[in-house]
């Protein structure tokens, strides 16, 4: 139907006849001549419809409102001296039309494309029309130029593309499974899986040696900005490889992607240990954007005549005291504000929050008088304060105080009066070394899966074992990340034993995978990526919904075509499910 699309036009098209296709993106009438805004896919185009030129096209021109779908046909000329709109891509040119067709007609608009102050609900509602935003449309465009760079990257290493089941095996993997009812099996159900986690170390078991997916996972839990029920990971396994070859990977697959983004980012990335990031940031996803790093003062802390700060000093294995040094901090904020950040850090379960300020004549706060002197400029020396600075302290058990002061730390970088965040910063890190298990409430669980390998299980405390695992951090948001794997049954057997993971109870959640590595399974190891976020952040989106065609609400819900909804007794018959009464 069209000979171009709307922005493949410009001044050298002059006296060409097209036709072009798209949507009335305004409409204006200026005294006998009709103007309308082209839009299709690349951008706008401005028609002209002058009774003198065409009075048939003008009388249809006079019957288009916003949002109708038309084809025009006429002649590209140059607009008029002074007339031209820079801010257009087209704007040196307009098309003098000559047949104009009003291919379908469209009911007014629930909401202006581009309006910031519409309700998410409503845009959701009418996700297809909100899809026809040329900011919509270019972030779908970016996310297509990255999944087919990613295909290539990987093909291009020698890693073949399988596709594993979405109906599988329910199996613990930290997030509720959603479950789907078989009809052929009475009382039985099918997962969706959270990830292809099982399959694609069956595919190394299977001799692949070099796989990848860009996979759908499901997940039943709570959402945020950056999680949904149903989202895409890139997946990659391989064979006889050690860490450095999956991060080498992983590092050509980001650099491919962003090119083809038009992003350029270089590898080598930074690489930082997990309790040194827990330790410098409080988190093993740290911002490195902006310089802000914890020290620890706790010995200085222990020699303070404050009670409270001496006990919780007086044991360093437990507890923790980090100083967090924020430059220029007494010279934009009050004291009031200083005082009122401890209610920030009190809703993660702080008790409070101190401080101190480098002033001309010294250190200055309520807490100096606990210290001596001498401790006061070990402060100071090990804060590296200058005048204006003020450094702000987090004391109590070591887990809390991570978390509270490494948000903390993000919170007062990303504060207006310190803007600190460069958004135009891409800063990756790899997070190495992580632990192999924690212990919550006296159980010992796997930080990231059982079938991590471990580096040396002989530790007297299980919390110091460490497992060849490593995420890939990007922006202050975890991108993915993997691990090698456990190959070697004797091994997988001692993980299980240590999680308190009996033989039977092994056998019945895993029982096809540990099967698997008895038959000669390679060493291997992989990696994976969440699409969304990555391309969020390429993006510079707030949310991952906003580069998912068809997204779900917050409660998991699609507005769209309302999912979840009721269905018929029949049905549930043909499944063997029987509804409890809902509570009125």
């Amino acid at each position: 139907m069209r000979t171009h699309y709307c922005t493949d036009l410009n001044e050298t098209n002059v006296g060409e006849e097209v036709t072009l296709t798209g949507w009335a993106n305004s409409y204006r009438d200026h005294g006998g001549i009709i103007f309308i805004d082209l839009r299709d896919k690349t951008g706008l185009i401005q028609l002209t419809c002058d009774p003198e030129d065409s009075k048939t096209a003008h009388e249809a021109a006079d019957k288009v409102r916003d949002e109708f779908v038309l084809v025009a046909r006429g002649k590209v000329r140059h607009r008029g001296e002074g007339l031209v709109n820079p801010r257009l891509k087209t704007g040196a040119i307009e098309i003098v039309v000559s047949e104009l067709t009003i291919e379908n007609k469209a009911k007014p608009m629930p909401f202006t494309l581009g309006d910031p102050n519409v309700s998410e609900d409503v845009k959701l509602k009418y996700r297809y029309l909100e899809l026809r935003d040329p900011a919509m449309y270019e972030a779908f465009r970016l996310r297509s130029k990255a999944a087919i760079a990613a295909r290539n990257v990987l093909d291009a290493n020698g890693f073949l593309e399988v596709e594993t089941p979405i109906l599988t095996k329910s199996t613990p993997e930290g997030a509720r499974d959603y479950l789907v009812p078989s009809r052929v099996h009475s009382g039985e159900f099918y997962a969706l899986p959270q990830s292809p986690q099982l399959f694609k170390q069956l595919l190394m078991v299977g001799g692949f040696d070099r796989y990848f997916q860009i996979a759908k996972c499901f997940r039943d839990e709570d959402l945020r900005a950056d999680r949904q029920p149903e989202f895409t990971q890139i997946d990659v396994e391989m064979s006889f490889c050690n860490q450095e070859d999956v991060i080498k990977v992983a590092e050509d697959l980001l650099e491919g992607i962003f090119s083809a983004c038009d992003i350029e980012v270089k590898a080598p990335f930074n690489r930082i240990k997990y309790r040194d990031a827990m330790e410098w940031y409080g988190s093993d996803k740290p911002d490195l954007r902006y310089d802000l790093k914890m020290v620890d003062v706790i010995d200085i802390f222990e020699r303070c005549d404050n009670e409270i700060f001496s006990k919780i000093a007086a044991q360093p294995h437990k507890n923790r005291i980090k100083a967090l040094k924020v430059p220029g901090a007494d010279l934009v904020f009050s004291k009031r504000e200083m005082k009122s950040f401890e209610d920030f850090v009190r809703k993660f379960g702080a008790s409070g929050l101190g401080y101190f300020q480098m002033k001309e004549d010294g250190l200055k706060g309520p807490l100096i008088k606990f210290f001596s002197d001498d401790d006061i400029q070990a402060i100071i020396d090990r804060t590296e304060l200058e005048v204006g600075d003020v450094v702000f302290f987090g004391a109590g058990e070591k887990k809390l105080v991570w978390d509270y002061m490494g948000r903390f730390r993000n919170f007062i970088a990303e504060h207006e009066k310190m803007n600190l965040v460069d958004s135009d910063k891409y800063e990756f890190v790899w997070v190495v070394d992580f632990p192999m298990f924690e212990v919550e409430d006296g159980r010992v669980k796997a930080l990231h899966h059982p079938f991590t390998q471990p580096v040396d299980t002989d530790k007297d405390d299980v919390e110091e074992i460490e497992s060849i695992a490593y995420d890939i951090v990007l922006n202050g948001t975890e991108l993915g990340g993997g691990s090698i794997r456990i190959h070697k049954e004797e091994v997988q057997e001692e993980i299980f034993k240590l999680l308190g993971i009996e033989e039977e109870e092994a056998q019945e959640k895993f029982g096809f995978l540990l099967d698997a590595l008895k038959f000669g399974a390679p060493p291997h190891g992989g990696f994976a990526m969440g699409f969304d976020r990555m391309m969020m952040l390429i993006s510079k989106k707030s949310s991952i919904r906003d580069v998912i065609a068809f997204p779900k609400t917050q409660k998991a819900s699609c507005i769209l075509t309302q999912a979840p909804s009721e269905v018929d007794n029949a049905q549930l018959r043909d499944l063997h499910i029987r509804l409890r009464e809902k509570k009125q």
